[in-house]
């Protein structure tokens, strides 16, 4: 293994030996993206703020369960919304998860179309 000062890391990141608690938030987060629709959700979200509507639409699935996972995800803090007429629009809280998004289904395109991986 590489030592720690040579390892590579995304703008931002920090770079600290985990302790329980931080262990315990990534297991969270990492648990909540475990569900292939809320991952959908996010990596929509990624891209651009949207609402309830559209983020259906784009993951086929009904207004009621996409409002099902856009409150998990906001409660746990991965999502914020904000009120526009009749409408609630949701965004990203922050670029660490767009990146963690991004970053994962990047490693997803190359493992499912065989593509060599890289830094």
């Amino acid at each position: 293994m590489p030592p720690r000062d040579s390892l590579p890391a995304a703008p931002g990141a920090h770079l600290r030996e985990p302790d329980g608690a931080r262990l315990a938030e990534a297991t969270r987060v990492f648990a909540l993206l475990s569900d292939a629709t809320r991952l959908h959700l996010l990596w929509l979200l990624a891209l651009e703020e949207s609402d309830v509507g559209s983020l259906a639409e784009r993951v086929t699935a009904s207004r009621t369960a996409v409002s099902q996972h856009l409150a998990k995800l906001r409660l746990a803090g991965l999502v914020e919304a904000r009120r526009e007429g009749r409408h609630m629009h949701y965004r990203l809280t922050d670029g660490h998860l767009r990146r963690l998004i991004m970053e994962a289904l990047s490693h997803a395109d190359h493992r499912v179309t065989g593509t060599a991986s890289h830094d």
